[in-house]
């Protein structure tokens, strides 16, 4: 099939064309990166038309069980719902351990939704480094609700709002010590809090939470100027919460919208993920260039053995990569 007829496909909703379409822009095949970039290019004008949602949390919270309620919901409501999940990969295969998309059955079964589960290899940030042509390519073939999940808060578990409109992130009951455990910088990336697992009795303890975090957004700057920081409590196992969710979820959309900040946002999120894939496709350029020298591993000594300063290792590379260019 050639990138003509499987755009083609693509936008006629074919799931098959849209899965192979995926496989191609995760390819790290050079003539595969040629072609999954001809079929964007071709794909760029369908899209931008969908509601992006990034959803992160702290293995253990419920992320999975959250997403297949919210997901059922939203395609109760006519949506159509694309998921792109990310698993921890193991570090043996490279592959996904978890599962996701077997941990969502019943929205797995709905012809109106989409589950893409990606392993995240080695790219940091809670995504693949795919996951942005993905969103992309799902856009195209007509989802109109985007769900990002990320693997689970860490350091640098913040990269799903480079490319979502909407952040959500999902705790536990039980705040006290634990808010101090909570990374500012994610805190900070929040424009909806939800407090999961309110059930079994935990229901009180997840509004005591919920107060308390609410108290906590008061010492951080607002990530819009157009819209607060909502929080909430949610029992997904439960159902109970999730319509609350998605009206939030909607109320921000028309916020980010009528402002036109969400214009702004995705411009600025475009010129991220491009200066993202100079650094990404330079350092490649430049491992494939000196992978079968000895200069890397020469500097590398060096530098590991504290006979020179890394910033003249890296300045010595950087040279005689430019030079040899």
């Amino acid at each position: 099939m050639t990138d003509t007829q499987l755009g083609s496909a693509l936008l006629g909703g074919d799931r098959r064309a849209l899965a192979r379409a995926i496989t191609l822009v995760e390819s790290t095949r050079r003539d595969h990166r040629a072609e999954s970039g001809a079929l964007l290019e071709r794909l760029m004008p369908h899209t931008g038309d969908s509601i992006r949602v990034g959803i992160s949390g702290a293995p253990g919270v419920g992320k999975s069980t959250f997403i297949e309620a919210l997901g059922n919901y939203v395609v109760d409501r006519g949506h159509r719902l694309a998921v792109l999940t990310v698993d921890p990969s193991s570090a043996i295969s490279g592959g996904s351990i978890l599962g996701d998309k077997t941990r969502m059955e019943t929205l797995a079964r709905r012809p109106e939704a989409f589950i893409r589960p990606s392993p995240s290899g080695n790219t940091l940030g809670g995504v693949t480094r795919r996951s942005r042509e993905t969103l992309l390519l799902c856009e195209a073939a007509g989802f109109d609700v985007i769900i990002v999940e990320t693997v689970g808060v860490g350091q640098s578990e913040t990269k799903v709002a480079d490319m979502t409109d909407m952040f959500v992130l999902l705790l536990q009951p039980g705040a006290g010590d634990r808010l101090q455990g909570i990374k500012r910088g994610i805190m900070e990336l929040a424009d909806l809090i939800l407090v999961n697992q309110a059930d079994d009795g935990r229901e009180e303890l997840a509004r005591k939470s919920a107060s308390e975090y609410r108290h906590a957004l008061h010492l951080l700057r607002p990530r819009s100027a157009n819209w607060s920081v909502e929080v909430a409590t949610c029992s997904a196992r439960d159902r109970i919460g999730i319509d609350t969710a998605w009206e939030s979820v909607t109320r921000h959309q028309d916020a980010v919208v009528q402002s036109g900040e969400l214009a702004a946002m995705r411009a600025d999120q475009a010129r991220t993920w491009m200066w993202s894939e100079v650094r990404d496709r330079l350092l490649a350029d430049l491992r494939d260039k000196y992978g079968a020298s000895h200069l890397i591993s020469e500097l590398e000594q060096a530098v590991s053995e504290g006979r020179m300063p890394a910033t003249i290792a890296a300045e010595k590379l950087l040279a005689s990569y430019l030079e040899d260019d």
